[in-house]
């Protein structure tokens, strides 16, 4: 039977209304009429499945939901309506696709009705209770094995959270140069740096020198300033000649400052022995980095993949903490690390009270001496050709 375009709104319109009262066999027989009279849109296919699920007719619903998302991909109640079909039929790969595509959509959806929020909850909670299920099999089946597997291995154990979605994966995304073929490491074990004893041992000391530098209002100063007018400024991520991220420096891009250097003799002692990274006019910095009390450090990612950034913790007043990658660790005064930079990364102070920390980069150890030499080079090579900004910031 045709229908005018009139008669089907009206048809369409007779079947919603009919879902709406729960009146699910009108609503079914509605929307199969503006079906078999040719005005079946999106609307239409998903009016006849709900109706037909309500009905118990699964049968009828399948092919109703699949017409759905023919036309409209990311329909948020076709796609649950698929996955829990499925769940019923014992797919429960197919159906998580199907549930994780739905919220995915659904968080750039905006707004949605307080029916489908709780649909979108369900279909979260479903994809995590199957998604614990699936870690809890996978374990068992590595112990029939024989394999201990997540508790030998933290590296393998990363791996499985990211396979079950519990991690991102973050790779180096240096800002200025990239070296090819590196690990991929977050934070570094800190037994591979032994040399880091004789560094935490002074903290006193350099706790105290970074006391009286602290004690000096004038003495820091923003860690990210203004570059030069030649040179269009970059995303500074809000930092840019912001305090509440500052810095004194006793070494700047190499070049040793000899009036802050002086305040401070035994903290410079203290790295007399650290593999600090060297290249003309860029590396090593050696600094007290502040951050002020309630201050954050917007995600970012640092300049270069050659060398690795250390920090001793001298003033840690608590709620303070870095997250590098999937990682986050709170400082611990005396306590040092060594993690790579050019990963992203972010800070945040949110104490009533400053952070200090002692900053110095190191070659990473994976380098080859002749490595570190040509890396060197090349960056000097690029400052005396002029084709880099004359410093850097983060």
């Amino acid at each position: 039977m045709q229908l005018t375009e009139v008669e089907a709104r009206a048809v369409k319109q007779a079947g919603v209304d009919a879902l709406r009262r729960g009146e699910m066999a009108k609503a079914r027989e509605q929307f199969e009429r503006a079906a078999a009279a040719g005005h079946a849109d999106a609307l239409v296919w998903l009016g006849l499945a709900a109706a037909c699920r309500a009905l118990g007719d699964k049968a009828a619903m399948a092919p109703a939901v699949d017409k759905v998302l023919a036309l409209e991909p990311r329909n948020l109640r076709a796609l649950i309506m698929k996955a829990d079909h499925l769940v019923e039929l014992g797919d429960v790969p197919s159906s998580l696709a199907f549930y994780r595509a739905a919220l995915k959509s659904a968080a750039t959806a905006g707004r949605v009705p307080p029916d489908l929020a709780n649909e979108l909850r369900r279909a979260e909670e479903t994809c995590l209770r199957f998604a614990d299920a699936y870690e809890d099999y996978l374990r068992r089946r590595l112990a029939e094995k024989g394999l201990r597997g997540v508790s030998s291995s933290p590296r393998f154990a990363r791996s499985v959270d990211i396979l079950h979605g519990k991690r991102e994966v973050f790779l180096q995304q240096p800002r200025h140069y990239y070296f090819p073929e590196l690990p991929q490491v977050q934070f570094y074990d800190r037994a591979l740096f032994p040399w880091l004893d004789a560094v935490e041992a002074a903290t006193g000391d350099i706790r105290r020198e970074a006391e009286a530098v602290l004690a000096d209002n004038a003495a820091f100063a923003p860690y990210v300033t203004s570059g030069p007018k030649e040179r269009p400024r970059g995303d500074d991520h809000g930092m840019r000649d912001n305090p509440d991220w500052s810095a004194f420096f006793l070494v700047r891009d190499s070049v040793p400052v000899p009036e802050n250097a002086a305040r401070c003799p035994k903290t410079l002692k203290a790295l007399e022995n650290a593999p600090l990274s060297r290249a003309k006019g860029r590396m090593p910095s050696v600094l007290f980095s502040l951050l002020r009390p309630g201050a954050r450090i917007p995600p970012h990612t640092g300049v270069v993949n050659t060398r690795l950034i250390c920090h001793l913790p001298v003033i840690v007043p608590g709620q303070c903490a870095l997250r590098v990658g999937n990682e986050t660790r709170e400082w611990i005064e005396g306590k040092a690390w060594v993690f790579d930079d050019s990963m992203q990364h972010e800070a945040w102070n949110l104490s009533d009270k400053p952070r200090v920390i002692l900053l110095f980069d190191i070659w990473r150890p994976e380098l080859t001496e002749e490595e570190c030499k040509l890396v060197a080079a090349l960056l000097e090579a690029i400052d005396e050709h002029g084709s880099a900004d004359t410093k850097w910031d983060i």
